[in-house]
C-alpha cells in the first residue's frame, strides 16, 4: 500500500517525504530552494544590512586595488602581481555568493536552478582553492625576498609570476571539478530544500537518497590535498623566514624585515581561521543550532574579501599612499 506523503512546516515551504514509488519523480530535480539563515527568517532584512555593507566594502576595496596597481608603473613586481590575483579571486568568490544571498534576504526569491546550484558549487570551492594557493605563492615571495634579496628579481621574473598563478588556476580548477559531476550523479528523492543560502557541496549531496561516502571522501581529499598541503607550504616558508631573520645583527633591522610579512601574515589568519572554526562547527558541533553554522560560512565566505584590501591598503606604504591620492587629492 502506498503511503501518505508527510507535510512538514518549513518556514514558507513544505516538504514532503516521498514514497518509494514516486521517487523517480524528484530524482532529478530542476530546482532548488535555498532557505537562507534557517531559523532567522523574520531578521533576514536585518542581518543584509551588515552582509550588504561587507560586500560593498569588498568590492569597492578589491577594484581600487586593482585600479591602483594597474595605474601606477612603479607597483610593477611579484607581490603586487599576487595581490592583483588574490583581488579578482575574491571579486568572484564573493559575487558568486552574496548577490543571490541578497536576494533570498530582499525579495524571498529562493529558487535556484539545478544546473545554477552546480555552477555556483564549482565558483566556491575553485575560488577558495585559489585564494589558498596564491597565499601560498605570496609566501614563497616573501621568502625569496628575505632569504635571498639580491636574486628577487631574478628568481621571480615575470615568466616565473604567470607561470606561477597559472599552476594555482589549473589546480583548483582541476581538483574542483568532480565536486558538480558528483553532485548531479545521485538522485534526489527526499527533498530539493537547502537549508543554506548558497550551494555547498555537503549541504547539497545531503539531500540525496544514495550512499554519498564517495563525494564525502573526496571532500577530505581536497581538504588535505589542497589546504593541507597549503598550510604546511607557509609553515615551510616562514620558518626558513624567521631563521633569516634571527640572523640579522640589530634588533631594529629584524623588526623592519619581519614588518614587510605583516600583511600576509594579516591575509592568511583572515582566510585560515574562519575556515578553520567552519570545519571544526561543521564536524564536531553536533548540537550546535544551523543557523550558527550557517553564519559561521559566511563568515568564511565574506570576512577575506573585504578585509584582504583593507590590510594591504593600510599595510603597504605605496599602496596606501596612493589610496590617499585617489581618495583624497
Amino acid at each position: 500500500m502506498q503511503k501518505t506523503p508527510l507535510c512538514l512546516r518549513v518556514g514558507h515551504f513544505r516538504l514532503y517525504a516521498m514514497s518509494d514509488t514516486n521517487t523517480s519523480d524528484f530524482s532529478n530535480p530542476s530546482t532548488f530552494i535555498l532557505l537562507g539563515i534557517p531559523g532567522l527568517e523574520a531578521a533576514h532584512i536585518w542581518i543584509s544590512i551588515p552582509f550588504c555593507a561587507m560586500y560593498t566594502i569588498a568590492v569597492l576595496g578589491n577594484f581600487s586595488i586593482l585600479f591602483i596597481i594597474k595605474r601606477d608603473p612603479s607597483l610593477q613586481g611579484p607581490m603586487f602581481y599576487f595581490l592583483c590575483m588574490l583581488a579578482v579571486t575574491d571579486l568572484i568568490m564573493s559575487t558568486s555568493t552574496v548577490p543571490k544571498m541578497m536576494s533570498i534576504f530582499w525579495f524571498n526569491s529562493r529558487e535556484i536552478s539545478f544546473s545554477a546550484c552546480l555552477t555556483q558549487m564549482y565558483f566556491i570551492h575553485c575560488f577558495s582553492g585559489m585564494e589558498s594557493g596564491i597565499l601560498v605563492a605570496m609566501a614563497f615571495d616573501r621568502y625569496v625576498a628575505i632569504c635571498h634579496p639580491l636574486r628577487h628579481s631574478t628568481i621571480l621574473t615575470n615568466s616565473v609570476v604567470a607561470k606561477i598563478g597559472l599552476a594555482v588556476v589549473l589546480r583548483s580548477g582541476i581538483i574542483t571539478l568532480p565536486y558538480p559531476f558528483l553532485a548531479r550523479r545521485w538522485p534526489y528523492c527526499r527533498t530539493n530544500i537547502i537549508p543554506h543560502f548558497c550551494c555547498g557541496h555537503i549541504a547539497v549531496v545531503k539531500l540525496a537518497c544514495a550512499d554519498i561516502r564517495i563525494s564525502s571522501y573526496y571532500g577530505l581529499f581536497d581538504l588535505l590535498s589542497v589546504i593541507g598541503m597549503d598550510v604546511f607550504l607557509i609553515t615551510v616558508s616562514y620558518t626558513m623566514i624567521l631563521r633569516a631573520i634571527f640572523r640579522l645583527p640589530t634588533k631594529d633591522a629584524r623588526l623592519k624585515t619581519f614588518g614587510t610579512c605583516i600583511s600576509h601574515l594579516c591575509a592568511i589568519s583572515a582566510l585560515y581561521i574562519p575556515d578553520f572554526f567552519s570545519s571544526l562547527t561543521h564536524r564536531f558541533g553536533h548540537n550546535v543550532p544551523r543557523h550558527f553554522l550557517v553564519l559561521i560560512a559566511s563568515v568564511y565566505l565574506l570576512v577575506p574579501p573585504v578585509l584582504h584590501p583593507i590590510i594591504y591598503g593600510v599595510r603597504t606604504k605605496q599602496i596606501r599612499g596612493r589610496l590617499l591620492q585617489l581618495f583624497f587629492s
